[in-house]
């Protein structure tokens, strides 16, 4: 962890130019998110070009890289690279798993630049996984495609919006001396088999699941603003501040996930600090997600929500 950190951080400097033993390498950084958690996770890889689609290989060894089953169970991503501008970019994409001969023939053009990784292949009985990673392309040529992008955009918001809306419905029935009947959501068993009564484990777990699809979220929407500023130069101002506001909530996020992995409040004094603490952080959500949906939406043909 603290190794692949390392790189992330110096990736990012340096225009996907690193040291060490990836030096030379070429690199790209995949975000994937946690089949288990939900959390998003940043892993570097290496890849090579084929077209338009970068190929990446999973390491070998005697399992599977968790980047790759967290693509099985989710193909979206987000990848960062290196660009002519001298300044990493993330990107939007779509990953497919090859098989059969597309996927020999892409390993083949693999182990033919670098015969390294036959050699690794040779030490193990597992088949290296090759993943073929397409950006996102917003074009002209498909309207239909980018209709369905701004559906999907406009459906994510209100996923969120209701999200953060049972949290506040769970401080909210604590608050009214509630806290010892079940929630409406909360009444089947829960994963440790309880009924779900637990206070700060259902708080912890709400916060949670919001924190990180609002992460999510927005480090895909950082991707996809990359093929918007290409399709639309005009959007240009609109997708700045847009980032500028990501950035302001992943630090609101980050103390916010401070609090939660603490003790939390048991105590009702306790718990409308929690509440105002959130409160605090999604003050500016909703002007977001409507400034979003005001200027990204007609580009995609799509109708403002009413």
């Amino acid at each position: 962890m603290d190794l692949n950190r390392h790189v992330i951080e110096e990736f990012r400097a340096n225009n996907g130019k690193v040291g060490g033993r990836f030096e030379g390498a070429r690199l790209i950084l995949l975000t994937t998110v946690g089949v288990r958690t939900g959390k998003p996770h940043t892993t570097p890889a290496v890849y090579l070009r084929d077209g338009n689609r970068y190929l990446v290989f999973g390491p070998d060894g005697p399992k599977y890289p968790h980047w790759y089953h967290n693509l099985l169970a989710d193909p979206h991503l987000t990848v960062e690279l290196g660009t002519e501008e001298g300044a990493v970019k993330p990107f939007a994409a779509r990953a497919v798993v090859l098989d059969g001969e597309e996927r020999d023939r892409s390993w083949e053009l693999r182990c033919s630049r670098d015969p390294a990784f036959r050699a690794y292949a040779e030490r193990t009985e597992r088949t290296t996984p090759v993943v073929a990673l397409h950006l996102l392309d917003l074009g002209a040529h498909n309207p239909e495609r980018n209709r369905m992008i701004g559906r999907q955009l406009v459906s994510h918001h209100n996923d969120l919006r209701a999200e953060l809306h049972r949290i506040r419905a769970e401080i909210d029935r604590v608050l009214a001396g509630e806290e010892g009947k079940p929630a409406p959501e909360s009444s089947k068993a829960g994963a440790d088999g309880r009924s779900g009564t637990d206070l700060a484990g259902q708080l912890r777990r709400h916060c949670l699941t919001f924190c990180y699809a609002l992460q999510t979220h927005h480090i895909r929407e950082d991707g996809s603003f990359t093929a918007f500023g290409q399709q639309f130069p005009h959007l240009a101002p609109a997708i700045t501040r847009l980032r500028q506001e990501h950035e302001v909530v992943e630090r609101a996020l980050e103390e916010f996930e401070t609090l939660l992995t603490g003790e939390l409040p048991g105590d009702p004094v306790g718990v409308a600090e929690l509440r105002a603490e959130l409160d605090r952080l999604v003050s500016g959500l909703e002007e977001h997600f409507a400034y979003e949906e005001q200027h990204l939406l007609p580009a995609l043909e799509v109708s403002l929500p009413s």
